[in-house]
């Protein structure tokens, strides 16, 4: 994947940690520039200057802007300084997402704060949708073959896991990938959608050491694996195949021929039922 994505400018949301920083370490392998966003700044562990270092040291160019996925006027300032800057974007990957504080591993809708629900389809649903307007305008500007746009959701958009406002989340996620690219089409967006299996993120790692959730030994994917796949499914030249189609990371690795950096490859636990056609 060394340098397959070097000429390419691209954008991944919520990325000071998780999911988000493996994706823009995993672009970064590949050679691309990649906009680093998030709320947290700093030299700590978690933030979006930390991992856009990341990012330049595993051979790519990361550029850390701090957005506030809850604001819409932030939002649109991160795309005109791209605009600014390269005036171009190739990749667009919406990952940001909110945990509730405290989380919620379950109870009733009813005993559930409003804020939930705006927390969780607010930032991982409407914050998606409003960032990849801005997103495709600027892709549509330029005469860039790539336009490629991934959505990372999960398989709480077909089952039940955590909450209501989570499924809608990720239910809603499922279907912008699903409608974006019917709209993206003759304009040559491609747009596919992710599920990572169980993560080993910050908060996910917290939360088994606290007993809260029990690791999966035999599916548990690192943050970089999805990275890699993205790296890969943007490089691919028959990705429009892919597209509105909804993928686990695991078969797409295995598709791909990936390892994460353990050496390890999680074939995953639930395969899509939407959406798809044999890869």
């Amino acid at each position: 994947m060394a340098n397959e994505l070097s000429s390419d400018v691209a954008v991944v949301t919520g990325s000071s940690r998780g999911i988000g920083r493996g994706i823009a370490v995993g672009l970064g392998e590949a050679g691309a520039t990649v906009y680093v966003t998030g709320r947290s700044t700093g030299d700590g562990p978690l933030t979006i200057d930390t991992t856009a270092q990341m990012v330049t040291d595993a051979g790519g160019t990361g550029v850390p802007v701090a957005t506030d996925f809850g604001d819409d006027a932030a939002i649109e300032a991160l795309y005109d300084r791209i605009r600014a800057d390269h005036g171009r974007l190739d990749i667009h990957v919406n990952n940001a997402f909110k945990i509730p504080d405290p989380p919620v591993w379950g109870g009733k809708f009813w005993e559930h704060p409003i804020q939930v629900w705006d927390d969780q389809v607010g930032i991982g649903l409407r914050a998606a949708y409003v960032a990849s307007v801005h997103a495709a305008k600027l892709m549509m500007e330029t005469d860039t073959s790539r336009r490629f746009m991934a959505n990372i959701s999960s398989s709480g958009s077909e089952r039940y896991a955590l909450s209501t406002s989570y499924g809608i989340a990720k239910s809603g996620t499922d279907r912008l990938t699903r409608d974006f690219a019917v709209e993206g089409k003759e304009d040559g967006l491609v747009v596919v959608g992710l599920w990572p299996s169980q993560v080993l993120t910050e908060f996910i790692v917290d939360s088994i050491d606290q007993g809260t959730i029990k690791l999966d030994e035999e599916h548990a994917e690192t943050p970089l694996y999805t990275g890699r796949v993205i790296a890969a499914l943007a490089a691919d030249p028959s990705r429009a195949e892919r597209s509105g189609q909804v993928f686990t990371t695991a078969e797409l690795a295995v598709h791909y021929d990936i390892s994460d950096e353990r050496g390890k490859q999680p074939k995953g636990n639930r395969t899509p039922t939407l959406f798809r056609s044999p890869i």
